[in-house]
């Protein structure tokens, strides 16, 4: 079978339909599959040194949240460096970065695999990938054949770049840029209509000079929104300070924010520049900020209304030129009707705000995050696959995710060393047993008090409750990932008495 003229019609006509570069990208890799007659097909997009997804079909769905970085991946380098179309031998000992996830043969590996570069002029923008597993599944396409495909995919791809950066041009319509400066690893992994919605609000907010409150449950990801936020930014030559609201003792908090001179308290040995000042023509991003004190948040205020800071024990006032980007998992307009935030704050710091949804809510999201989360499992640990199983995929769609992604995160890197434990490495395959997430307690339930199998001595009341206490703050700060701000809100309690409870009951 060769390529006809109505065959590259068809390819052709896949890619001007569909609203959007995803549909038609989805349309050309569907195609292609089709006419090709193969297994699998991916488009990928070259972006510092890794090849990423745009669209697949007939690979695992945990695929496109993968990240391959060619460096890691001896095929995927050998099709960015070839030039030309890269047809690898049925026999090649080169592994290959699909083996594994093409469903319904995930112990076999691929065998014909064939690789076409993307170019744009001379610059390398992407790669088509098409496996099979019949060993001769290319021979009767030609390489003239297999380099029209190419080309038609390639401007197709070129195009979708030039609107790109047109539209990074104009604030109100720039879409978020695919990963922080970093690299990979600092991207924001998600195609859900939530994730969509909060993508391009990041991209309108980013150009401008707005402070940005970030609200969200614990670990869905507000560092990484304030990381970009910074990088689509004018600052993004500047520093991003970050600082832990909830973690500052009060006795040194002031310090940290504003610095201080030498000689203003005990201990005070030098002057000191604080976060304000690191953030100078930067940006700022206070975490967990609903845990400020009253006192602190009015010189916060100060500071957002005036620019200008005053170092602890200095009568002296600096100029600072500082955006602030403040998250929280706290309801702070609840907060502010209790009289625990300040409301002159909250709107000074809520000029635009932004929700990251829970996990629960993104849909599919869990399945990429998976994939993507594999793959760095992959390479930390040195393995040649990390392979999510189909009966892994359905647990992983069905639990809530109370932890949100950083217990995803947590729950992969867990299954795969367990998984290790038991197969023949380097390669590794998740089943659904690896994954005790049936068991895993609700991080929003209520504190339940477990009585103890012994009998309780009613002469030793103190003992017991101790003991109780015990018990209880241990397995609230387990559900909270030893958040202890969030395991104080739950217990209901002041974090700083909570803090001092556990150290006495021999916690700390």
């Amino acid at each position: 079978m060769s390529l006809s003229v109505n065959l590259l019609a068809t390819i052709a006509i896949a890619l001007q339909r569909g609203i959007s570069h995803q549909d038609r990208f989805q349309r050309l890799i569907t195609t292609l599959r089709q006419v090709l007659r193969c297994d699998a097909s991916a488009l990928l997009r070259y972006e510092q040194g890794a090849f990423r997804p745009l669209a697949t079909d007939g690979l695992s769905p945990d695929v496109p949240g993968r990240r391959f970085a060619i460096n890691e991946h001896p095929r995927l380098e050998a099709i960015a460096r070839a030039g030309d179309i890269v047809r690898f031998p049925a026999d090649s000992q080169l592994p290959d970065p699909y083996d594994g996830l093409i469903p319904g043969h995930e112990q076999l590996k691929v065998h014909a695999c064939v690789g076409l570069p993307l170019f744009a002029g001379q610059t390398l923008i992407g790669a088509l990938t098409l496996d099979g597993m019949d060993p001769c599944q290319f021979d009767n396409f030609s390489d003239e054949e297999l380099r029209l495909l190419a080309v038609l995919a390639a401007g197709a791809l070129n195009n979708a770049l030039l609107i790109e950066q047109l539209e990074r041009q104009n604030p109100l319509v720039a879409p978020l840029r695919s990963a922080a400066a970093d690299g990979p690893a600092g991207e924001i992994i998600g195609e859900s209509p939530p994730m969509r919605e909060l993508k391009q609000a990041i991209a309108i907010v980013a150009p401008s000079d707005l402070n940005v409150l970030i609200s969200g449950e614990t670990g869905t990801g507000k560092e990484l929104v304030a990381r970009a936020i910074h990088e689509g930014s004018p600052r993004a030559a500047n520093p991003l300070v970050y600082l832990n609201c909830a973690a500052l003792p009060e006795t040194v908090a002031e310090s940290e924010l504003f610095g201080h001179v030498k000689g203003a308290f005990t201990g005070a040995i030098s002057n000191r520049s604080g976060k304000f000042e690191m953030a100078d023509n930067g940006t700022l991003f206070l975490d967990e900020i609903g845990e400020l004190s009253l006192p602190l948040q009015a010189k916060l205020l100060r500071v957002l209304q005036y620019g200008d800071i005053q170092r602890v024990g200095d009568d002296r006032s600096l100029r600072v030129n500082v955006r602030v980007l403040a998250a929280t998992n706290r309801d702070l307009k609840a907060e502010v009707l209790a009289g625990r935030f300040r409301a002159d704050l909250y709107h000074r710091l809520s000029v635009f705000p932004l929700v990251v949804p829970p996990l629960r809510e993104r849909g599919e999201d869990s399945v990429l995050l998976a994939g993507f989360f594999c793959e760095q499992c992959r390479a930390r640990l040195g393995l040649s696959r990390v392979v999510l199983s189909p009966g892994a995929l359905a647990p992983l769609r069905a639990y809530g995710w109370p932890g949100n992604v950083r217990e995803l995160e947590h729950a992969i890197h867990r299954a795969v060393i367990l998984a290790r434990a038991t197969q023949a490495e380097p390669d590794v395959v998740l089943e659904a047993r690896h994954f005790a997430l049936a068991s895993a307690p609700d991080a929003d339930a209520p504190p339940v008090a477990r009585q103890s199998d012994a009998p309780v001595d009613a002469a030793n009341l103190r003992a017991a409750t101790e003991d109780f206490q015990r018990k209880l703050i241990s397995e609230t700060l387990l559900r909270h990932h030893h958040n202890w701000a969030a395991s104080a809100r739950a217990l209901a309690v002041d974090v700083a008495n909570l803090h001092r409870l556990a150290k006495r009951l021999g916690l700390k």
